[in-house]
């Protein structure tokens, strides 16, 4: 007696997107996705570990692993990030390089290019803000990206408008491997709610805080109730550096603090679909950044 296997029709696999800081790539990810999974603001270096968020297009699961932007790191938690980023891509069926249209090869680009011009992965180009660049330096631009490595596609999109992201998302199911899916088709991302709650404080800080102490200061979730009402109890610190800084995230009569909570509340409330009470306390820890478990807790290595 013999058994027919039922022939695979499904597509899935993992997508590397990779750039430097502020590229847009966390946008792009909640662009292809449909609901945001990765936290977006203006400032550079939002996205601090490696995040899947998951992207269905027909019959193609896609795992998007939206990685830290790559930088010249500095610090130990610069290291971690870079790190991450780099081995996003690894092993990944498509690496998808995003890069601002509007800056161009400036910074840490051409050096991302190069290392990426050596890796046997299959690479497409994605220049992102088209909506806020010239349009004529595009073509330019692509030609001297693609000299410096040869990109099978070359996509020019707007992640903030959505302008191009559909023919990306087909171009990328399309070059997926014919597999089972991963993950659920109702599933969003392989982020903990957990982990997606400290992130929704932690963009908070990015929005409402200035200058440099987003950079300064990290989140994480301590303490988690479920209530017999179905409401979750969430107790979060906001752990800053320097005695200084508390001033800054308290603001004048705790109004910083405060706002900083109440949005934090209401985003969580509708990741969760229930109520949620919202604890945040301020601690000081000087050398957070060479604290081992806050590094597991948000998926970075700790690296030398």
């Amino acid at each position: 007696m013999t058994t027919e296997l039922t022939p695979i029709t499904t597509r899935c696999g993992t997508i590397a997107v990779v750039g430097a800081p502020n590229a847009g790539k966390s946008t792009l990810i909640n662009a292809l996705v449909g609901q945001k999974v990765a936290i977006v603001s203006p400032k550079v270096q939002t996205t601090r570990q490696r995040l899947v968020g998951i992207a269905i297009h027909e019959s193609a699961q896609m795992l998007l692993v939206d990685t830290p932007g790559i930088f010249a790191p500095r610090r130990r938690l610069d290291r971690a990030m870079v790190k991450a980023a780099w081995d996003g891509a690894t092993d990944a069926e498509v690496i998808v390089l995003v890069i601002d249209a509007k800056a161009g090869l400036k910074g840490d680009v051409p050096e991302i290019i190069a290392t990426l011009a050596n890796r046997r992965e299959p690479k497409l180009l994605v220049l992102n803000k088209v909506d806020i660049c010239v349009k004529e330096r595009l073509l330019d631009l692509a030609s001297r990206c693609n000299e410096l490595a040869k990109f099978e596609e070359i996509f020019f999109i707007s992640a903030s408008t959505g302008d191009g992201v559909t023919e990306l998302k087909a171009a990328l199911a399309a070059r997926l491997p014919l597999s089972p899916w991963h993950y659920p088709e109702d599933q969003l991302s392989d982020a903990t709610t957990r982990l997606m709650a400290t992130e929704l404080t932690r963009e908070q800080l990015y929005l409402q805080l200035h200058a440099e102490l987003p950079y300064a200061a990290t989140v994480e979730t301590e303490k988690w109730e479920e209530r017999r009402d179905g409401s979750v109890a969430i107790h979060q610190q906001i752990i800053i550096e320097r005695d200084s800084q508390k001033a800054i995230v308290l603001g004048k009569g705790g109004s910083r603090i405060k706002e900083i909570g109440a949005t934090s509340r209401a985003n969580i409330a509708d990741l969760l679909g229930r109520k949620v009470h919202l604890f945040l306390h301020i601690k000081v820890r000087a050398d957070w950044g060479d604290d081992r478990s806050l590094y597991s807790a948000v998926g970075l290595d700790f690296v030398d």
